[in-house]
């Protein structure tokens, strides 16, 4: 099994190809390219490469799915024997991102047949090439 660990948004995440996850919201449209270039740790079936901190010439591309927001937190602040209370709801921004596949040094290791564009930019940008087709989007969707 071929997975990664990357940095996103302050956070460590361990990703496989052809499965989504929600992270913090990304200023990327539906349907956009993302590669995510902050690879801290890479397992290719048993053969593994460890960054010191990044893997130099690991990258992983991913399709963003859609933007959604997450489960409400309550916050709830009181002081006693003083009649003060405070209740605050809060949401966080999420981007569901469908992960494609996982690159080393130029060479996809994992995942899907990926168009190989040139144009592919990190996180913080958007492209406007159009994403293969992906088979299990379609079924994870809908939670």
């Amino acid at each position: 099994m071929t997975y990664a660990i990357v940095a996103t948004s302050g956070k460590q995440l361990r990703v496989e190809p052809g499965r989504f996850y929600d992270i913090d919201r990304l200023a990327v449209e539906p349907e956009g390219q993302v590669v995510l270039d902050q690879v801290l740790f890479v397992n290719n079936d048993g053969e593994v490469l460890v960054g010191q901190p990044l893997v130099q010439g690991a990258r992983v591309t991913g399709t963003v799915v859609s933007h959604l927001r997450g489960r409400k937190v309550i916050v709830y602040k009181m002081k006693p024997k003083k009649k003060t209370r405070k209740k605050i709801g809060h949401r966080q921004e999420l981007t569901r991102l469908m992960i494609d596949a996982i690159e080393l040094n130029g060479k996809q290791i994992a995942g899907t047949v990926s168009q190989q564009s040139p144009d592919l930019t990190p996180v913080a940008t958007p492209t406007k090439s159009v994403p293969a087709p992906s088979q299990d989007a379609d079924s994870n969707d809908e939670d």
